[in-house]
């Protein structure tokens, strides 16, 4: 049932704050997504104690005529995502605190939230997909409503290429769904379609292998499937595109380690390393990409293109140290880039520009700004004793196991994300200050406690990551078990 809670509690907070107006919903919102943090905490007090604790798993009948369930259960892998839902929302919500947002806007943010935790936590096919769908609805409307310039085009984009690969993968669970024949029949329950598609032959699974990913790459998004990407993150306003790219990506990735690994293995023997070479593609060509752009906000929207291809190599690698190292990455990587977008909001917000030829000389005037915003960039690339150094080198040792030849090209990323990222600091905060910068202030203290707080995640994971360890590595274990036999 704690489980069930983690999941439902957002959704009725989301019901709750309609009837709220003004300037409460706001601080109401983030009271409650301080709430949904507590319950994590207690569910993760709980697997500590035991893991196989029966108040972390749920299995209801559901629709029993096609053999769904309303299932869902927590081990160390979803608790992991979980958490990084629990921890950022209530980031995101306190970053948006200077913006003209209604309480509609805060009931769907906390919507989302209800769509993440039952897409990391659900154990049955169907529910897995509605969950997916329904997180789509409330980013949509968030980008839709308060989005910039063209966001109808471009949310419409957005919509339509999610939907497409979302419906080709509930194809592709069908096709499985009606292969199960257990002792109750068919069944949508994750056990029944694993052992559903190991029996499948080779050229089926393959055709699984590219229904599922298809979705996920979309959803991360991978080359070459990541085009509506630069566009959505520039458009959304800056909570939207936290969630974007702090929480949202991770379901194409938690899908590629959860779902499409385990379903069709030979699939993945065949196809796997197509999959890995678009990864490693995506990685080249969005950092070089990023090293040319002008716009702060969309380098960054590139920077997460090239972590996530990172990411994914390491899950496609199937090895505890690739595996492990995407389960890290996954969270130092939230972290980082909803501290880069807010940094890149806090610019706009003080320059009325995110032109990067246009700023510098900001640490003359906003020495904390500076400051904070360098513990950020050096997470992102993956500094010793940061948060980012500890998952990047599990992925390329992972990638490595799988590839030398793949590793040498996909360790790029440590050089090229070293190259755009130092020379957007250098350009935006060193050097002499303009007229658009001379007179911009230091943060106040709001944006204090977002940078300080995501800094402080930043620097403790990368010193002490043995408990985010200690979460995962069972489960990742198990799985591969899984799959191998």
């Amino acid at each position: 049932m704690i489980t069930v809670l983690l999941i439902f509690f957002p959704l009725v907070a989301a019901i709750l704050l309609l009837a709220v107006q003004g300037e409460t919903s706001k601080r109401i919102a983030f009271g409650l997504s301080l709430a949904e943090l507590a319950i994590w905490f207690y569910t993760y007090i709980a697997f500590k104690t035991n893991p196989i604790d029966a108040s972390l798993s749920l299995k209801k009948a559901w629709i029993g005529s096609i053999g769904a369930s309303f299932a869902v259960s927590t081990d160390g892998i979803s608790l992991m995502m979980t958490f990084l839902t629990a921890l950022l929302v209530p980031f995101i919500i306190l970053s948006s605190f200077k913006g003209k947002y209604s309480n509609v806007f805060y009931a769907l943010i906390l919507l989302m939230q209800t769509a993440l935790m039952g897409v990391f936590t659900a154990t049955d096919g169907l529910l897995f997909y509605i969950f997916w769908e329904l997180a789509l609805i409330p980013i949509w409307f968030i980008c839709l409503i308060w989005g910039g310039e063209h966001r109808g085009m471009i949310t419409f984009k957005f919509f339509v290429y999610t939907m497409a690969g979302s419906l080709i993968m509930l194809l592709g669970l069908l096709y499985l769904y009606f292969q199960t024949n257990g002792s109750m029949g068919r069944s949508f329950a994750w056990a029944e379609l694993v052992q559903a598609g190991k029996a499948l032959s080779e050229t089926e699974q393959g055709y699984i292998f590219w229904a599922l990913f298809l979705a996920f790459a979309i959803k991360m998004p991978i080359f070459p499937f990541h085009t509506w990407q630069p566009d959505t993150y520039v458009v959304a306003p800056t909570p939207g595109t936290m969630l974007l790219s702090g929480i949202m990506l991770k379901m194409g990735t938690y899908g590629l380690l959860r779902w499409l690994m385990p379903l069709v293995p030979a699939g993945v023997a065949m196809w796997g390393k197509t999959a890995m070479i678009l990864s490693i593609i995506g990685i080249i060509y969005a950092s070089c990409i990023a090293i040319v752009q002008k716009d702060f906000k969309r380098l960054i929207a590139y920077s997460s293109i090239a972590h996530v291809g990172l990411i994914a190599a390491g899950i496609l690698s199937w090895n505890v140290e690739g595996i492990s190292g995407a389960m890290m990455q996954m969270i130092a990587h939230g972290i980082n880039v909803v501290g880069l977008f807010f940094i890149a909001e806090i610019i706009f917000n003080r320059t009325n520009t995110r032109q990067i030829a246009e700023l510098g000389g900001l640490r003359q005037v906003a020495p904390q700004l500076a400051l904070l915003f360098l513990i950020i960039l050096l997470g992102s690339v993956a500094l010793p004793l940061t948060n980012g150094f500890v998952g990047e080198f599990l992925l390329l040792n992972g990638i490595f196991k799988y590839n030398i030849g793949f590793a040498a090209v996909a360790g790029l990323t440590v050089i090229l994300g070293a190259v755009y990222m130092l020379r957007s600091y250098q350009s935006v905060m060193l050097g002499d200050t303009n007229p658009r910068t001379e007179n911009v202030l230091d943060l106040d203290l709001n944006e204090k406690i977002i940078l300080i707080g995501l800094s402080i995640l930043i620097i403790g994971m990368g010193v002490y990551p043995k408990p985010f360890m200690e979460i995962s590595q069972p489960a990742i274990k198990t799985l591969l078990e899984t799959v191998k036999n």
